[in-house]
């Protein structure tokens, strides 16, 4: 008989809590040419997975009658959520100031060369608290399940209180049967190893709708929470 793979959890997995373990891609010693690889793969998956379209819905309905709006991305990573909010203002006649700030410096370089200077994306390597201006609006896709517990709630009392317009969380559902189907997925597909492994960890470190229940209420802050397929939440509040 086969033997399972060396990442394959050899216990039942509790879905019913997220799991606290690192994920290979946030470590500070990943060579820049592996991360450039594996952001470059995640960036697909996003695609595939639709990980980009209900953030852009809710942002089409935050800026109607709006025609220019600044937004802050936090945890841009391959930049390829910016580059599919700038493409939607250009088409729509929207001038959009738009702002990746990512505390890893490996992905600003990365996503700089994916993307058209044309489309007047800044990237920036820090925090995204340091920023000196308060934008319209702060979105965050697939980041929030890196944080712990402690670090999201201090995340989101930061958000609520630096958006003018409003902001949005944008993440996992965690369940096994997205679990499954991500490592089936990334078999079939052949990604790179560390998303295949990453990835999969990435569900069971996502969250419920009890699990944003409480972290809001430990934040202190009233938000939309709203389900998508495949396996995603959306945890937003506007202003507007």
């Amino acid at each position: 008989m086969a033997s399972l793979p060396a990442d394959w959890p050899r216990a039942p997995i509790d879905f019913r809590v997220r799991a606290d373990l690192p994920e290979i891609m946030d470590d500070d010693g990943l060579d820049p040419a592996i991360y450039a690889a594996v952001i470059a793969d995640l960036a697909r998956v996003n695609s595939l997975t639709r990980a980009r379209p209900p953030t852009l819905a809710w942002l089409r309905r935050q800026t109607v009658g709006m025609t220019r709006f600044t937004l802050v991305d936090v945890g841009f990573g391959h930049g390829d959520m910016l580059r599919a909010i700038a493409g939607w203002a250009q088409r729509h006649g929207i001038a959009a100031d738009l702002v990746g700030v990512d505390l890893n410096p490996r992905s600003a370089p990365v996503a700089v060369a994916a993307t058209d200077p044309v489309l007047g994306i800044r990237y920036v390597t820090g925090r995204a608290e340091a920023l000196d201006f308060a934008p319209d609006f702060i979105i965050s896709s697939l980041v929030a399940h890196h944080m712990r517990d402690a670090e999201l709630v201090g995340f989101l009392r930061w958000m609520d209180g630096a958006a003018r317009a409003g902001w949005l969380v944008n993440d996992l559902h965690r369940h096994p049967l997205a679990w499954a189907g991500f490592r089936a997925l990334a078999a079939v597909l052949g990604w790179h190893p560390i998303v295949a492994h990453d990835g999969a960890l990435s569900v069971r470190r996502a969250f419920t709708r009890a699990d944003w229940t409480r972290l809001l209420g430990a934040a202190g802050v009233q938000a939309d929470v709203r389900w998508h397929l495949p396996f995603r939440w959306t945890v937003a509040s506007c202003r507007r």
